[in-house]
């Protein structure tokens, strides 16, 4: 799971993480709040209230949280064969997929301070309330996802980021595969 305050570029580094490993299978979160001007299109899979409501009704998400007054949420994963899910998440969506799956891998992505991601919220469009709003939420977000030993990760530059996040996933896959080997032996 790549999660982290708004503005820290978690789209652009999982989007680049993707491109370089095709075994990483991104499970689009869905969202109740409006397209920002020049998102894409398939950033999230743009939903009304209504619909969003039908689908929790319908045990339809891993997780979901309701942030800053609209609802974003993890459809339940079904991803190809022999593909890692990735999940781009909010801390709260996390805390979540934690208490399911507890050996989950949680990266905190971060930006280099609170100076930049105000610039990147201010550069992606976030009207003025919303990047306020979010700058407000950044420091309560850091410290749950420090709670829940998350990963930290400072987004300085994206090849050096997906670098390390690249290093924190192979590092997760070693640790997978050795306590499964271990698993089958104790059986």
């Amino acid at each position: 799971m790549v999660s982290g305050p708004g503005g820290v570029g978690k789209g652009t580094v999982v989007s680049e993480l993707i491109k370089r490993d095709p075994t990483l299978w991104l499970s689009r979160s869905w969202t109740t709040r409006g397209r920002r001007p020049g998102e894409a299109e398939d950033a999230y899979v743009f939903v009304s209230r209504t619909d969003f409501e039908e689908r929790i009704r319908q045990n339809g998400f891993f997780e979901y949280a309701e942030f800053l007054g609209n609802f974003y949420g993890t459809p339940i994963p079904e991803p190809p064969a022999g593909s890692d899910v990735l999940l781009e998440i909010e801390v709260q969506g996390a805390q979540q997929v934690l208490a399911v799956n507890p050996d989950a891998l949680l990266i905190l992505l971060e930006a280099p301070s609170p100076e930049h991601q105000e610039q990147r919220l201010r550069g992606r469009g976030d009207p003025e309330h919303k990047v306020e709003q979010r700058l407000a939420k950044a420091a309560e977000e850091v410290a749950l996802a420090q709670q829940m030993r998350a990963h930290r990760v400072i987004n300085d530059t994206v090849p050096q980021t997906v670098d390390e996040l690249a290093a924190l996933i192979d590092e997760a896959r070693v640790l997978r595969t050795s306590k499964q080997q271990s698993q089958q032996v104790q059986q």
